[in-house]
């Protein structure tokens, strides 16, 4: 059943230059848009700018609210990559996207180099699967650009994230860290709403975290709008036995299924056109019954 999204009384995102993201009875589509040549599930795919670019216009026209554009991969033991490496690689992604469509940008980073950039060049979002932690310049950038912010949780940072996921209570302890850095970006300035939460599925934690975070994800929305990113993932794969891929599609499904049902905002995800009319359809079913 299709859920209503207002969780703190939020029903849009502020964006810069004083735009509004609408939020839906169903969750946003964000497709994913890796200019990595070691993404876990696209890597090479997108590695030069025009392909990218094309990608994120096909998504874009198959119902994509947002294309998420990311220069470095944070898929488990994964290395960091040079600022001036990633910004080569996202700077003409997102300036081709931006001269070719309207479609909103988001940039996946932990530098606040990359993101200013980022922003001048057409993103509106960041999306900081460090939550503001890496890089201590990141939220005065966001702050001062008046960007909105996806705030993800993580222990760590990509290369040891799995060595620390020790939990008394996997939601509730990502809701209090997640609580904790909602506030840090507060009062640096960052509006309260222009702040997403992501609970990190995939990023620190097991196979049954990931579950539980997916049947309780609709705990999290005391903090604001919830993105959740749990497209092709590992914990998918340990279930269906499906390589790492497209083959994890019908899986990944299921997952935007438990998405909806607990109310989050948007859902980060490889394929797109199959996730939106996924979503049509659960939406006409939820709208049936009332």
């Amino acid at each position: 059943m299709a859920v209503a999204l207002g969780s703190r009384g939020v029903t849009s995102v502020a964006l810069p230059g004083g735009a509004r993201l609408e939020l839906s009875e169903v969750p946003l589509v964000i497709g994913i848009v890796n200019v990595t040549p070691d993404s876990f599930s696209d890597g090479g795919l997108h590695v030069r700018p025009h392909e990218a670019i094309a990608s994120a216009l096909r998504m874009a026209a198959d119902g994509a609210a947002i294309v998420d554009v990311g220069g470095e991969s944070t898929r488990p033991g994964s290395e960091r990559v040079s600022e001036d490496e990633e910004l080569d690689r996202v700077v003409p992604v997102i300036e081709g996207i931006r001269s070719r469509s309207s479609v909103l940008i988001s940039v996946d980073t932990m530098k606040a180099a990359v993101a200013e950039a980022a922003i001048t060049a057409g993103a509106s979002i960041v999306n900081d699967v460090s939550a503001l932690g890496f890089d201590a310049r990141m939220a005065d950038v966001v702050a001062k650009r008046e960007a909105a912010v996806i705030l993800m949780h993580m222990r760590g940072e990509p290369k040891t994230m799995q060595q620390e996921i020790a939990f008394d209570d996997v939601v509730a302890d990502v809701r209090k860290e997640l609580a904790g850095r909602r506030e840090l970006a507060i009062a640096s300035g960052i509006s309260a709403n222009a702040i997403l939460v992501d609970p990190g599925i995939g990023f620190g934690k097991s196979f049954d975290h990931n579950l539980e975070i997916l049947a309780r994800a609709g705990e999290l929305r005391a903090l604001g709008p919830v993105v959740i990113g749990a497209s092709r993932k590992a914990f998918v794969g340990h279930i269906t036995g499906r390589a790492a891929g497209p083959e994890r599609m019908a899986g990944s499904l299921a997952a935007v299924a438990a998405a909806a049902a607990a109310g989050a905002a948007a859902v980060r995800v490889h394929d797109v056109r199959e996730t939106v009319d996924f979503l049509r359809v659960f939406r006409a079913i939820g709208s049936a019954v009332r």
